[in-house]
């Protein structure tokens, strides 16, 4: 490593160290040493060096008390999308930890609310669900933190853009980690730029109360401070203002025009040594002031779903407080402090912690994103089982835990999926079979027109890729068996001494007093070629046929229209129309036996190739193959 390099990355783990973490210093050397050259005077998107842009992650990672993977992940968060080393790589240098941080936080700084196709709400679950490890969260949140102090030398557009990504996104996500620390960070930075008129209007309010009240905080505190030690309380108090931002939020929900109303305007915070020392300062506190009404909170007994806990009251009518001044006041311990600055991370200190330890981190993170108010038990569910991978322009696609390259190409577009040749993952070519995970980069090679193969059916984890596949391969496969069913009607007509079918098959044209359009007629050919129906038996349906003795030695009855048979094939072509306007051999199902045009209907691919029509609600088709389902519906 070089010397300038080592002056470099010297104070940055001074930083670390002072947090209480102890490192491996040559590991983290050995990661920087691979990166400098390539990062080199790169530049990131915010228009500093990469180099010191990680860097600056690190300082604001410091915090936190990062383990060793942590740092090395940090300096090596953008090998990937520099096409420096590959995962594989990564894992031989560095082992399977950081080759996972590396992915989780490549995958994550792709998500942004430009050409999103997914919610908000749905973003911010992606971002809380995509891992199960803190530290990806950690190191992307720092990450943006590190970004917005560049906003003043972006174009205004840009820098608005990621104001609105921070503000709307991961300041949320830090919230629902607890880590308010960062939320305040983030959203102070972001606010003005997204909401400059409302910034500043409320910055014009806040300020009018420092000109009335310029003191009255510090008055405040002292008094507090003074009455504890009085009663032999040893607190620590600290006075802080609300943010810009959470007061716009209150203003906004509780439809309020003035700062005036706004009761937790000023607050303090009082930490104490023991859990019942904090109910006991509450009770000296309604002794020195006034409580409102229905402000009290016990965060202690119940908890926030994030993990805080504090008393809340809101006193009036002490230390020479202004009438119509509220202060809330919140009574907590150390532990609970530091719980509510860094939350779910509060204790993430990999110096102390071992394997059991780290496990009840993550479980504990589990229990934060389940218990979310926001999160409803269906969007917890469409989360726990998904991965999420990236093409190579960066582009996010959603995809089933265990799903292969096949699925990922169907996912992007059907061409694709069917004229699938191979695949890259990380940069190396990997088998059919390869199972994806969080934060792989898929680039898929194709051939120029489709190839699919059978076999893909086994390969494929996706429904909708194998529906795909299997209309794909039905529909090939259509034009040999019309004409080995023509082989063996025609084989019939030789037998009674009778001319073969035309070019335009204008025999099959009335078949059970119906009249048919050519696709419907080869549509009866194809199921003959299959092996559903009979030659023999078509041509007792075929009205051209009903005055000749088909040589059973009868003739057959001739059929009204509307003659109904029970029981055997029957034409609705022209009734129902089948997913991707593919026409098929259809059936109505003997079970719910479905009235034309009545009610919704549903359909799914029998082992003759027909489709079966059932009622939607009826009970026999809840038994059926998901896989072979087919969507169905009435013509208008």
């Amino acid at each position: 490593m070089s010397t300038v390099a080592s002056l470099q990355l010297a104070p940055v783990l001074d930083r670390l160290a002072q947090s209480g973490a102890s490192y491996d210093t040559k590991r983290i050397e050995q990661a920087f040493a691979i990166v400098e050259d390539f990062y080199g005077d790169t530049k990131h998107w915010t228009g500093e060096s990469v180099l010191p842009h990680v860097l600056g992650i690190l300082e604001e990672l410091a915090l936190f008390q990062p383990d060793e993977d942590t740092v090395i992940a940090t300096i090596l968060s953008h090998v990937l999308e520099m096409k420096i080393m590959t995962l594989l790589e990564l894992e031989d240098q560095f082992g399977p930890k950081v080759r996972g941080l590396v992915s989780g936080i490549h995958l994550l700084s792709h998500v942004t609310l430009e050409g999103r196709r997914r919610s908000i709400e749905d973003l911010r679950l992606m971002l809380l669900s995509v891992s199960d490890d803190i530290r990806i969260l950690l190191v992307t949140l720092c990450d943006r933190a590190r970004c917005l102090q560049f906003l003043g030398t972006m174009n205004t557009e840009y820098a608005k853009r990621l104001s609105q990504d921070v503000l709307q996104l991961f300041a949320p996500v830090a919230a629902r980690l607890g880590i308010y620390s960062l939320k305040q960070k983030l959203e102070t930075s972001t606010f003005p730029f997204v909401y400059p008129d409302d910034a500043g209007r409320i910055a014009e309010q806040l300020e009018h109360v420092h000109i009335e009240h310029p003191y009255f905080l510090s008055k405040a505190q002292k008094a507090v401070e003074d009455f504890l030690k009085f009663h032999n309380i040893h607190a620590v108090v600290d006075g802080r203002e609300k943010q810009l931002f959470s007061i716009f939020q209150k203003m906004n929900t509780k439809s309020l025009t003035h700062i005036d109303n706004v009761h937790d305007l000023f607050s303090l915070r009082v930490v104490v040594n023991t859990e019942a020392e904090c109910y006991q300062v509450l009770g000296l506190l309604h002794q020195l002031g006034r409580p409102l009404t229905n402000r009290f909170k016990d965060y202690i007994a119940f908890p926030k779903p994030n993990g805080y806990q504090s008393l809340h009251t809101t006193l009036a009518g002490f230390a020479d407080l202004p009438e119509g001044c509220f202060l809330e006041i919140q009574v907590r311990t150390e532990k609970m402090n530091r719980k509510a600055q860094y939350g779910v991370a509060a204790h993430w200190s990999y110096k102390e912690h071992g394997a059991t330890e780290r496990a009840m981190e993550r479980l504990q993170l589990r229990s934060v994103l389940i218990g979310q108010e926001a999160v409803y038990d269906e969007e917890e569910q469409s989360f726990s089982d998904h991965i999420f991978v990236l093409t190579p322009c960066g582009d996010i696609v959603e995809l089933p835990e265990n799903a292969t390259p096949l699925d990922f190409a169907f996912q992007i577009h059907t061409d694709l999926g069917l004229s699938f040749r191979s695949a890259k993952v990380n940069g190396s070519i990997v088998s059919l079979d390869y199972e994806l995970e969080n934060g792989d980069v898929v680039d898929v090679q194709k051939h120029s027109t489709p190839q699919p193969s059978t076999h893909w059916m086994q390969l494929l984890r996706m429904a909708s890729s194998r529906s795909k596949l299997r209309r794909y391969l039905y529909a090939q496969e259509r034009p040999q068996l019309i004409a080995l069913g023509r082989e063996y009607v025609n084989e019939d007509l030789r037998k009674r001494n009778l001319p073969p079918l035309t070019t335009d098959l204008s025999l099959l044209r009335k078949c059970d007093g119906e009249t048919l359009n050519l696709h419907q007629r080869e549509d009866i050919l194809m199921k003959i070629g299959q092996g559903a129906e009979r030659g023999s038996t078509l041509l007792s349906r075929l009205d051209a046929l009903s005055h000749i003795d088909t040589g059973f030695g009868i003739k057959p009855p001739k059929k009204e229209k509307n003659d109904e048979c029970v029981g055997r094939m029957q034409r609705k072509d022209s009734q129902i129309q089948v997913e991707g306007n593919f026409s098929m051999p259809l059936r109505y199902a003997k079970c719910c036996t479905p009235q034309d045009g009545a009610e919704n209907i549903v359909g799914n691919i029998n082992r003759s190739g027909e489709v079966m029509v059932h009622r939607s609600h009826c009970k026999m088709f809840q038994n059926t193959n998901p896989d072979r389902r087919v969507h169905v519906e009435w013509k208008s």
